[in-house]
């Protein structure tokens, strides 16, 4: 029972690790508060990977299935223009769902010039 207990605690801190903010990616800067409505303990931000976006003209395309973000139950594809895009900080893309899976709030990308 007790390595059961230990098993789950170990889990617990690998999710949830001490320190981190609601509103911060797992790199510690700080997702903007309009991003997730000022509450981000649904999770509606995180990083996702870069093969989930495609540069297009004019901006990006994020493909979105179930698995790629923990909110996500279906595919979805979303376009997003370059001027709507927010920098990223640790040179990844992160995006916000909020107030349901199907409204990308946020998209952040790190600078096309890099």
């Amino acid at each position: 029972m007790r390595s059961i207990l230990t098993l789950v605690m170990i889990a617990y801190a690998s999710a949830f690790p001490s320190g981190l903010n609601a509103h911060e990616a797992q790199s510690g800067w700080q997702y903007e508060a309009y991003c997730c409505n000022g509450n981000n303990h649904t999770g509606d931000c995180q990083m996702i990977s870069t093969k989930n976006v495609k540069i297009i003209a004019g901006g990006y395309e994020v493909e979105l299935r179930p698995g790629d973000h923990r909110l996500v139950t279906r595919s979805h594809d979303f376009k997003v223009p370059q001027s709507q895009a927010r920098r990223s900080q640790d040179e990844e893309y992160h995006l916000c769902l909020y107030p349901t899976e199907d409204t990308l709030r946020c998209f952040y990308a790190p600078d096309m010039s890099n």
